[in-house]
């Protein structure tokens, strides 16, 4: 492993963490044109989670110091027998932020080995890609949501987290499916943003820390400090650039362009999967 090489994955991760073209795929085949094996690149690749990590919590150091006081405010309220007060827009966001997180991370502790399988299939992430880019087509041009957060209940939350739980696949964007998802529930489209990006936290957080005793485990092979912080600034970094040029597109009602090119790409990949 070269800093250069871990600069490309930390700049493939960050764009495509928060860019609806799925993450997971392009980290796949970045590493798969980058000649690196999986035993010596999955200790970075969960170092690069923290550098977007960060990146949300950049951009939305507002939001989050507001659901974290309203939360500890709301557990206070609970505790001391003053009962379960949602009664502002960031405790109800919390309490929705929780409620998808519980499908997503079943979804990903019961079917990790499933889903796990199919990085090793060119053919599977072709699909998943092309199943990504109709996502975003579909929700882009029949979208007319109007729900605002007073208006969201528990199983809106429930079915955004079951479209976070399928990007568990390979070629099936993270923020695409959450951002469909919310748009499918009714959702407008400056709050269907806000919480896809919102409930990363937990999801990437609990990731994170469930797979770095086994990176850790699988050793670090010729990685050094240097490479690390090289992949996770460049992942950090373009996480930030990502964030911010996807609210712009959506702003500007453009989220179908993504459709295009995960279209282009999937495709490329079948085809190439099937002459090879």
């Amino acid at each position: 492993m070269t800093i250069i090489k871990a600069i490309i994955l930390g700049i493939v991760q960050g764009l495509t963490e928060f860019l609806p073209v799925s993450s997971s795929g392009h980290l796949a085949l970045t590493q798969q044109l980058l000649k690196v094996p999986e035993d010596r690149v999955f200790f970075l690749t969960v170092m690069l989670h923290l550098g977007t990590l960060v990146s949300v919590l950049i951009v939305y150091s507002k939001d989050i110091f507001y659901l974290i006081k309203e939360g500890l405010l709301l557990l206070i309220d609970l505790l001391t027998g003053k009962g379960f007060l949602v009664n502002n827009d960031y405790r109800k966001l919390a309490v929705m932020i929780i409620a998808a997180s519980i499908p997503t991370g079943l979804m990903g502790i019961f079917l990790k080995d499933i889903f796990s399988s199919f990085y090793t299939s060119s053919l599977i992430i072709g699909i998943a890609l092309i199943i990504t880019g109709s996502l975003l087509w579909f929700a882009e041009r029949f979208h007319k949501g109007v729900k605002g957060v007073k208006d969201m209940k528990w199983y809106d939350a429930v079915f955004v987290g079951i479209f976070q739980g399928l990007a568990i696949t390979p070629g099936i964007s993270r923020s695409g499916s959450t951002i469909v998802g919310a748009l499918l529930r009714g959702f407008n489209k400056e709050l269907a943003t806000k919480f896809s990006f919102l409930m990363s936290i937990p999801v990437i957080l609990g990731a994170t820390l469930l797979e770095t005793k086994e990176a850790l485990e699988s050793g670090l092979g010729d990685l050094t400090f240097g490479i690390l912080a090289a992949g996770i600034i460049a992942a950090f970094l373009s996480g930030v650039f990502a964030i911010r040029t996807l609210i712009n597109f959506i702003q500007k009602e453009k989220l179908y362009y993504f459709s295009f090119y995960t279209w282009a790409l999937g495709a490329i990949i079948i085809v190439l999967s099937i002459i090879r």
